[in-house]
């Protein structure tokens, strides 16, 4: 049996210090994961439960080395950055305990959510999805995949973010709201989780706009930076 159209290459990754790939099944992002960004978005931290949203696997940028070009995307005037720590997992299940959660994540990687806040915003607005805010091709940079057995667990450590060498955002890892094994947990009750799965644990505050001619660097302790000149 023939597919009636070419079949489109499934996205992978590269882990760090090797040759190897880690394919790619889905992307899932928990929002407002960190206080301070809870409350400059209008949130309440302290109230909220977690919540996730999705991107679409092909809405992945891969970054490594030196400085790659990011597409503006269009329809928006309001291009945001969110810097974040990626959790890839190595196993799945469903209804994963707490307890025993970090023995599904294979490796964590340096990624960006980047939002068209605009039309985000419009979205919550009008009570509909926020897929056309956060589902842009290549909203989803990320850096090399870095196995567990090299880097360890990361609880704590300097998340931040810069644009043209201007930090913009700050935060510790130890700041999350809902912890790495939590966020597995809680998405493993809604969803049978797969090897492959990604999860973007949540940004710190000083989320903005950038602009085409502009560079971002995040970087995360222990995981190195990724670098991208907005176009």
């Amino acid at each position: 049996m023939l597919s009636v159209i070419p079949n489109p290459p499934r996205v992978a990754l590269p882990v760090a210090g090797s040759e190897d790939l880690f394919p790619v099944r889905r992307v899932y992002c928990v929002g407002r994961n960190y206080a301070a960004h809870a409350r400059e978005m209008g949130a309440d931290p302290d109230r909220e439960p977690p919540f996730f949203f999705m991107k679409p696997a092909d809405a992945l940028q891969p970054c490594g080395g030196g400085p790659i070009d990011h597409p503006y995307p269009p329809r928006t005037e309001s291009y945001h950055f969110e810097i974040e720590l990626v959790a890839a997992l190595g196993a799945g299940g469903r209804d994963i305990p707490v307890e025993s959660a970090l023995e599904h994540v294979y490796g964590y990687a340096v990624g960006l959510d980047m939002t068209r806040r605009d039309l985000q915003d419009e979205a919550k607005r009008m009570a509909r999805p926020w897929d056309l805010g956060k589902a842009a091709d290549a909203s989803g940079p990320i850096g090399p995949i870095h196995p567990v057995e090299r880097v360890g667990h990361l609880t704590s450590g300097r998340i931040a973010l810069s644009v043209d060498g201007a930090e913009r955002q700050l935060g510790d890892l130890a700041d999350m709201i809902w912890s790495i094994p939590e966020q597995i947990a809680y998405l493993s009750a809604y969803f049978a989780l797969e090897p492959g799965d990604l999860i973007f644990t949540g940004t710190p505050s000083g989320v903005g706009p950038v602009r085409r001619g502009e560079r971002m660097v995040g970087v995360i302790a222990g995981l190195g930076a990724i670098a991208l000149d907005v176009v």
